[in-house]
C-alpha cells in the first residue's frame, strides 16, 4: 500500500524522500526498516548517513529509556547537565585524547547546517575577513550561508550570497591546487579569504574521493596564507569511512570541524563543532541557539561511542567494506560496474540520471532502501550500517547485483 493521496495533498510539494521510498514506514530494527504491511526494507540509505549504528540500537535505546524514566532534562539549551557533562567526558576520553587531537566543543544546533553556519561565522570573526574558498560539487547544508559554500546548490542564489565566496576545482581535476595557489598569490593582503572549507569525499557530489597528496597540499597552501581549514564531517564521519574522522589517515589538523548527522547514534538531532582553542574569540552567548541542548541526544551519543572504545570496530567496519571490493571484483558483470568510494561509503557512477532512477526504483522494488546522489543525479549510494553483519550485507549486495542485471544487461 502505498502513501494515501490526503496526506499527500497536506504536505508541501517540497518533499522528496517520501517521493523516493513510496511506502509508509513503521518500524526500523538493526539494518532494516519495516513498512505498515509488514514488508522488510534492507536500509542501504541509512538517513543519508544519520543512522550509521542501524535503527534501534538496543543499548542506546535502554539508555535513552532509563533516562526518560529518570526525568532527565529533555532541552538544556547550553546550561550544563549530567547527559551533556557524560558526553563531552565520553568524546574527549575516547575520540579526541586518544588520537593526540587539541579542540575544544562548540554546540551550534540541531542540523549540520547549523554547525558549518558557526564555522564561517567563527572564521570570519578570527581572521576579521570574508571571503570562504569552497570546492565545485560541494554540499554542506541548506540554509543561505551554507549554500553559499555550496557548489551544488548555489548557483540559484542572488549574488549578495555568494559575492564572500570563491569556488575552486575539486581534487580530480588536474588545476585544482595550481588554481587555488595562483588565486591566493595573487590577492591582495587584505582580500584573501578568511577559511576554505572541504570534504575529504564529496557524498552529494557524487562519491568523488580526494587523494591523501590532495588533501595535505590544500591544507598546506591554507596554512601558508593564513587561512583556516573547516573540515565538513557530517557525512563522512563517526565511522562511515572506517576511521571515527574520515581524515585520520592524512595530516590534516582542521582548525574547526563540523560533526552532526550520526554524531548522536540514534538519530537524534545533534551537531557540534570541534575548534582549535587558538581561535575560540566567540564571546558569551554571542552564537546560540535554543536546541543546542538535546540532552536525549547527549545520552545516545555517549553510549555510541562504547564502539570505539579499542580498534575492533574500525577493523571490522573495514572488513566490511574490503567485503564490498572483493564482491565486485569476483563476477565479470560486476567487474564491468564503476564503483567508487571508500570504506562504507560508496557509489555505482551511471550514464546518466535516467539509469540511476531506473536502478533506485529496481532496487527499492526488490527490497533495499538506496539513494541517488551526484551532481548529474548518476550515481546511486551504497551506505549500509557500520554495524551491518555480514550476512545482511551479502543479502543486500545479491540483491544490489539481481537489480544492476536487470537493468543493465
Amino acid at each position: 500500500m502505498g502513501i494515501d493521496a490526503s496526506i499527500r495533498a497536506k504536505e508541501s510539494e517540497v518533499r522528496y524522500y517520501s517521493r523516493l521510498f513510496p511506502v509508509v514506514f513503521s518500524k526500523g530494527s538493526g539494518s532494516y526498516v519495516y513498512d505498515q504491511e509488514g514488508n522488510g526494507y534492507l536500509d542501504f540509505f541509512c538517513g543519508s548517513g544519520s543512522l550509521n549504528y542501524g535503527h534501534s540500537n538496543p543499548v542506546m535505546k535502554q539508555a535513552v529509556i532509563d533516562y526518560l524514566l529518570a526525568d532527565g532534562i529533555i532541552n538544556g539549551l547550553d546550561q550544563m547537565t549530567s547527559a551533556k557533562m557524560l558526553f563531552i567526558n565520553e568524546f574527549f576520553e575516547t575520540i579526541i585524547l586518544p588520537r593526540g587531537y587539541n579542540y575544544k566543543m562548540q554546540f551550534c544546533g540541531p542540523t549540520g547546517t547549523n554547525s558549518v553556519e558557526a564555522a564561517i561565522k567563527l572564521a570570519r570573526k578570527y581572521t576579521g575577513r570574508e571571503k570562504i574558498v569552497y570546492f565545485e560539487h560541494s554540499f554542506h547544508g541548506m540554509s543561505y550561508g551554507s549554500m553559499s559554500v555550496s557548489g551544488m546548490k548555489n548557483k540559484n542564489l542572488h549574488k549578495d550570497y555568494t559575492r564572500h565566496t570563491v569556488e575552486m576545482p575539486y581534487a580530480e581535476k588536474a588545476e585544482s591546487i595550481g588554481n587555488f595557489k595562483q588565486y591566493l598569490q595573487s590577492a591582495s593582503a587584505d582580500n584573501l579569504p578568511a577559511a576554505v572549507i572541504l570534504e575529504t569525499i564529496q557524498a552529494e557530489g557524487g562519491i568523488r574521493v580526494a587523494s591523501k597528496v590532495w588533501l595535505e597540499e590544500v591544507a598546506s597552501i591554507a596554512r601558508d596564507f593564513g587561512l583556516l581549514l573547516i573540515a565538513d564531517e557530517i557525512q563522512t564521519g563517526c565511522g562511515r569511512t572506517g576511521t571515527f574522522f574520515s581524515f585520520e589517515s592524512t595530516e590534516l589538523k582542521p582548525d574547526i570541524v563540523c560533526l552532526s548527522k550520526s554524531l548522536s547514534g540514534y538519530g537524534f538531532p545533534l551537531s557540534v563543532n570541534l575548534i582549535n582553542p587558538a581561535i575560540d574569540c566567540w564571546t558569551p552567548g554571542e552564537h546560540n541557539g535554543t536546541f543546542r541542548g538535546n540532552n536525549i541526544a547527549f545520552v545516545s551519543a555517549a553510549y555510541a561511542l562504547q564502539y570505539w572504545k579499542t580498534d575492533a570496530f574500525e577493523k571490522n567496519i573495514m572488513n566490511s567494506a574490503a567485503f564490498i571490493e572483493d564482491y565486485f571484483m569476483s563476477d565479470s558483470f560486476l567487474q564491468k560496474i564503476q564503483l567508487k568510494g571508500r570504506g562504507l561509503m560508496r557509489g555505482i557512477e551511471l550514464r546518466n540520471e535516467e539509469e540511476a532512477m531506473q536502478l533506485q526504483r529496481t532496487l527499492f522494488r526488490n527490497g533495499i532502501l538506496m539513494d541517488v546522489c551526484g551532481y548529474r543525479d548518476n550515481v546511486v549510494k551504497i551506505m549500509p550500517p557500520v554495524t551491518i553483519a555480514q550476512d545482511d550485507l551479502q543479502k543486500g549486495l545479491d540483491i544490489i547485483h539481481q537489480s544492476l542485471i536487470e537493468c543493465l544487461s
